[in-house]
């Protein structure tokens, strides 16, 4: 009799033990699915939002710069339009939102090419002028541009105005201006299009003139892009 309590003892010791472990399984099988969807949904369990990714497409882009001349013969002058055409870099967005996102671009100072309708001379005398004494690409080869903040407004279903801020790196000078733009994108294609200006001066960059300063390029510069990234 007390070796039949003592089995039955027993076994009671071992169905608890056989529960317990069942239990402590279930457990821990669910806390690795929850660890699962935490890297899906986030902390607060909401969907996390897919960051698009871009690389800039030069052979897709464009990127034009507007200098004007002035001074007492500037009638006798030309404006010019310059092409950049060495140009890189990545895009970040967030879907649906846009930020928080981030640009970064690269150009090679040297890539500048007058596009005007002038003679071959003109054009070579204009770009080495423009080459060495006028952004010195030999000291200062690159031209960069790294955004610090993104603020944009959907105005269509793949359309967002942009207001983009960020540090520009020209002639060995660093500042912090303003662009505007228009985001178009989708999965696997962005288009930026925009304009801006700035002044020469700002970076410690002098106007070129001819004829003694009858002839000079106007300090403010006008840009206007249209940059397409995949």
């Amino acid at each position: 009799m007390i070796m039949n309590k003592h089995i039955q003892f027993t076994a009671a010791i071992l169905s608890a033990v056989a529960i317990f472990i069942v239990l402590l399984a279930a457990a821990n099988s669910k806390i690795v699915a929850g660890k699962d969807s935490m890297n899906l949904v986030g902390a607060t369990g909401v969907a996390l939002p897919d960051v698009r990714r871009y690389k800039i497409d030069a052979s897709q882009s464009d990127f034009m710069v507007h200098a004007s001349v002035g001074g007492l013969l500037s009638t006798f002058g030309h404006n010019h339009n310059i092409a950049v055409k060495d140009i890189s870099g990545d895009t970040e967005f967030t879907d649906g939102t846009v930020s928080p996102a981030s640009l970064h671009i690269k150009i090679r100072a040297d890539s500048l090419t007058v596009v005007d309708k002038i003679s071959d001379s003109d054009r070579q005398t204009i770009e080495k002028t423009m080459r060495d004494q006028v952004l010195e690409t030999g000291k200062y080869p690159e031209i960069i541009f790294n955004s610090t903040k993104i603020e944009a407004t959907k105005s269509s279903a793949t359309q967002y105005q942009a207001k983009i801020w960020g540090d520009l790196t020209l002639h060995g000078v660093t500042h912090n201006i303003p662009l505007n733009a228009q985001l178009t994108f989708d999965y696997k294609t962005l288009r930026a299009r925009g304009e801006f200006a700035l002044k020469m001066s700002d970076y410690s960059i002098k106007a070129p003139s001819v004829g003694g300063g009858t002839i000079t390029v106007k300090d403010t510069l006008k840009f206007n892009f249209n940059i397409f990234s995949q």
